[in-house]
């Protein structure tokens, strides 16, 4: 698993600029969304994906935690998949055409594409029949025309997301900056985000935490839904 650990110099910006280290260290669990991103056979298995994040499958415990947590304290839990089409292959041809040989093009079809091996979600995360499943076809799922994923969350009352997946610097990372664009609050999962290297991994979270929203862990999370829960139980009678 990545270990990534805030350095002192960025809390310190942080802090003065926010007042405080963490800005959602308390966590209105019924507000609350986690959201999964693209943790898919498609990125994750050896012989179907064409790059597996190995890091990827090494988060499922800590997503699993993350998910019984939220839904425990009466939060969402949705789960996030990445697919291709033959429309968004045409609509988004910078990354299909200019930005991708034809076989790397090729290659992300075949392990992305909906009903295949690849768009399935990996085997060992805890998926609930109640949690809802949204579908997108750009790398950020809040992005115009990429899914309904805002209207979901706007419908169940929900004003801040918790962002685990894959991969950290791209899907997860462009879909948690555009929910902020969206006035959500957010958290980033430290040791719930997944990347290829130490490096591409720890870059993001950093610039995230600077100007976006909130880095914590997974058991700084769990603590944060744990105390805001608890506050709201009333004092027992003496």
């Amino acid at each position: 698993m990545h270990k990534f650990k805030l350095p002192d110099w960025a809390i310190k910006r942080v802090t003065a600029r926010r007042g405080k280290a963490h800005a959602f260290d308390t966590l209105d669990a019924s507000k609350t969304a986690l959201l999964v991103v693209d943790l898919q056979n498609g990125f994750m298995m050896e012989g179907v994906s064409p790059m597996p994040v190995a890091y990827a499958r090494e988060i499922v415990p800590n997503v699993n935690r993350l998910a019984r947590a939220v839904r425990d304290a009466g939060g969402l839990v949705v789960w996030i998949q990445m697919a291709f089409t033959e429309e968004s292959r045409e609509s988004w041809s910078v990354l299909n055409g200019d930005l991708s040989t034809p076989e790397a093009c090729e290659k992300r079809a075949d392990s992305l594409r909906v009903g295949s091996k690849g768009y399935q979600i990996w085997s060992d995360l805890d998926v609930k029949p109640e949690d809802p499943n949204v579908q997108k076809t750009r790398f950020s799922a809040f992005i115009q025309g990429s899914s309904d994923i805002e209207a979901l969350l706007r419908s169940r009352g929900i004003d801040t997301v918790i962002v685990t997946g894959t991969v950290t610097s791209v899907c997860c990372d462009s879909t948690a900056r555009d929910a902020m664009m969206r006035n959500f609050k957010v958290v980033m999962v430290s040791d719930g985000n997944a990347a290829r290297t130490e490096e591409e991994h720890g870059g993001a979270l950093l610039n995230f935490y600077l100007v976006f929203g909130d880095v914590l862990t997974t058991d700084e999370v769990i603590g944060a839904l744990t105390r805001t829960t608890n506050a709201k139980e009333p004092a027992l009678a003496t």
